[in-house]
């Protein structure tokens, strides 16, 4: 069995998260959803908000769970779990550049591949900072947004 993570923090997950996880189930057995904190970052929802929407979200895809991935290194969570790889999803060179040197230090850690999938060219704009500055001052996000995550995220930016 083919076992891969999708790590990210999901700040809200968004339509662009999504095609990676689908298309990344198609490629493996199984995939774990791995829903990371880096605290370095200013999230607007709770890890278990995250892990809940996320939950949500992908909940009808085949193959497909969501975990917490705690505290530690990616390399290490893959090898508790039993996952061959890494999957990514690159928008740009930029986010090759920035994913290439932990795909290679996770490779030396553990063995734990990656894998990079190009994102499809309707979502290569996004990410959910982007998504959440843009509704917060009234823009329209619903294209790229779930609607359970979105109506997540007007509530969030209704609240004092």
């Amino acid at each position: 069995m083919r076992r891969a993570v999708c790590p990210g923090s999901f700040d809200p997950i968004h339509n662009g998260h999504v095609e990676i996880i689908a298309r990344a189930s198609n490629l493996f057995d199984e995939v774990i959803v791995a829903v990371s904190t880096n605290y370095a970052k200013k999230y607007r929802f709770e890890p278990d908000e995250r892990l809940e929407m996320v939950r949500e979200t992908i909940g009808g895809l085949r193959g497909v769970s969501v975990e917490p991935m705690g505290v530690g290194l990616l390399a290490d969570f893959c090898k508790l779990h039993g996952a061959d790889a890494i999957v990514k999803g690159l928008r740009s060179t930029v986010d090759y550049q920035y994913e290439t040197p932990m795909a290679v230090m996770n490779r030396h850690l553990t063995g734990v591949e990656t894998v990079f999938l190009a994102a499809d060219n309707r979502y290569t704009h996004l990410s959910s900072s982007l998504l959440k500055e843009v509704q917060s001052l009234g823009g329209d996000v619903a294209d790229y947004l779930p609607r359970t995550v979105l109506k997540r995220l007007r509530n969030a930016s209704q609240e004092p």
